[in-house]
């Protein structure tokens, strides 16, 4: 395992390198993610997935206030010391930017754990409360793991971080449901308790995961401790800030793209507070709201955020170099880079959109059996918002990393209120829309953040889309797998009837269809290949079936 800092300035593939290590890492994470829950559903229940649900969107939301952007934010500050060579002060924002990460994870681990229930919804808070105070800890041990995390993305070492989220993940899923076992099995009486420590002992997966986490990266640091004492000493630059100066760098970095995140991801907690609040207003049914509302969150959005999990890996990946060369003032290097960054986003998030939405029933069926065909419905017309928000999420990453963070936390903040306004508009002006009201208001959000934050980019760089490489040949890729993908399902369900065979064999076929056609109409090199995730089974691939000789 390479653990080495490195030099990004020697090495003219690093983004390439690195996007391919936090997308697989991510694409593993997030598989795996989404394969526990079935078990854990049938280990805690419905209900008891309800009170974890509950506990768990609460955390996330002082997760995000607290901890969630701090690997981005320590990577921006400390790239831009790197590119000017001053190890001593890149080594004291690292050390300020933990201490940072320890009062506040500290504080809103605190509130967590001793006022959570005031915070959390009314209907079931004592029943999520255990949950909650069993994860309030990990928002503590998840800024610090943060920091060590950024630290080694600004070195632009992409492996520690891929390597802790994989482990992280696989022991989430099966601390989860051996905790919930365990809980339910050594302290619950009847059904209710049942539910209510099922949701604990899956909270204990969570915090398990980030401590496994974190000690990988402990690791990883005192292996490298050397390395890091040796370059600050030999630090000829004459640089040294105080801590007081440094502390005062990182809040005014941090705070921005603190506040931009949370707007970034709070616009799904604020749609289903005022989804569920007018339409109990128009005298539905709160079980019919409460149902509805199911579809959208636990069936469709875990599916959509697959893809969208790889363009933040990949917005993660881009950020230090795009700080250091703009830095360096080296504007025509960011703009190439930011190129590079959405092309490789959109070569996966494309065909992975057509791919949820002409096997949006199949997917559902067999990921979510009790799900009605609103959840198939939803992905159909909803998983192309996938491209907008893959590509603002770059494009968010961009400005952050060329000392702009204030654009994307308005861009958010102007984006969260036209959603707001659409789905308030739709609800109340109309009939039947109910939950498909959300996926419109969403999309609208996803647009509008993609637009200005392109505006943003030609503004402050000059930046300029570039379609056909980027968007329309993927696009032309994509139609004819999604076309496969399709016909190969349902020929083959009329055959075998086993719906997860022919779901696994149609992707396998769409997949190999769009890496062909891609090659084709892009007219891509073995070498310009070779740079993508999973590049060298691609080439090997193209040479078995002849189209590279």
């Amino acid at each position: 395992m390479n653990t080495t800092l490195n030099n990004s300035t020697k090495k003219p593939n690093t983004f390439m390198r690195n996007a391919s290590f936090l997308m697989i890492a991510t694409l593993v994470s997030r598989v795996m993610g989404l394969l526990y829950r079935g078990p854990l559903l049938s280990v805690v229940g419905r209900t008891g997935m309800g009170y974890y649900g509950v506990a768990y969107d609460m955390y996330a939301i002082l997760l995000l206030i607290s901890a969630y952007s701090i690997p981005m934010a320590v990577a921006k500050v400390i790239s831009d010391n790197l590119a000017l060579k001053e190890y001593r002060n890149a080594h004291m924002v690292f050390k300020g930017a933990l201490l940072y990460a320890i009062v506040v994870g500290g504080i809103a681990a605190l509130f967590a754990f001793f006022f959570g229930r005031i915070i959390l919804p009314a209907p079931n808070k004592d029943e999520a409360f255990i949950a909650l105070r069993i994860l309030a800890p990990t928002i503590f041990l998840s800024a610090i793991l943060g920091v060590l995390r950024g630290y080694f993305q600004a070195y632009n070492n992409m492996m520690p971080t891929a390597i802790s989220q994989v482990i992280e993940q696989i022991v989430n899923a099966f601390v989860s449901i051996g905790a919930a076992v365990l809980f339910i099995k050594t302290f619950a009486t009847d059904e209710a308790s049942t539910a209510i420590y099922g949701a604990a002992g899956g909270a204990v997966g969570t915090s398990a995961g980030v401590v496994i986490g974190l000690i990988f990266m402990i690791f990883v640091y005192m292996v490298n401790r050397k390395s890091i004492n040796r370059r600050v000493a030999y630090d000829t630059t004459g640089a040294n800030e105080n801590l007081k100066d440094v502390m005062k760098v990182i809040i005014l970095m941090v705070t921005p793209i603190i506040f931009s995140t949370f707007i970034y991801n709070a616009h799904v907690s604020t749609n289903n507070y005022l989804f569920s609040f007018l339409m109990n207003q128009k005298g539905v049914d709160k079980d019919v709201i409460s149902a509805l509302y199911g579809e959208y969150s636990n069936c469709y959005n875990p599916l959509i955020n697959i893809p969208l999990a790889l363009s933040s890996a990949a917005s993660s990946a881009v950020l230090p170099e795009l700080a250091a060369m703009y830095k360096l003032k080296n504007v025509d290097g960011v703009i190439s880079k930011v190129h590079t960054a959405i092309r490789l986003t959109m070569f996966i998030c494309i065909p992975a959109a057509m791919g949820l939405s002409v096997l949006a029933f199949p997917i559902m069926a067999v990921l979510f059996p009790k799900s009605t065909e609103i959840a198939g419905t939803l992905l159909v017309f909803g998983a192309f918002s996938v491209i907008f928000i893959a590509v603002s999420t770059i494009m968010n990453g961009a400005l952050q990393a060329i000392g702009k963070p204030h654009i994307p936390l308005r861009n958010a903040a102007i984006s969260l209120g036209l959603n707001l306004a659409t789905l308030a508009g739709l609800l109340w002006f109309s009939e039947g829309l109910n939950i498909y009201a959300i996926l419109i208001a969403s999309i609208v959000f996803a647009v509008s953040m993609c637009v200005l934050n392109n505006m943003a980019l030609r503004k402050y760089l000059g930046y300029k889309n570039e379609y056909l490489n980027t968007y329309i040949r993927p696009l032309l890729a994509a139609l004819g797998m999604g076309i496969v993908a399709w016909l190969s399902y349902y020929s083959l369900y009329t055959v075998l009837s086993i719906r997860i065979v022919c779901l696994g064999l149609a992707v396998m076929l769409g997949m190999a269809t769009y890496v062909i056609l891609y090659v084709v109409i892009s007219k891509t090199t073995k070498e310009e290949l070779r740079k993508f995730p999973f590049g060298n089974y691609a080439v090997k691939f193209m040479e078995l079936i002849k189209i590279y000789r």
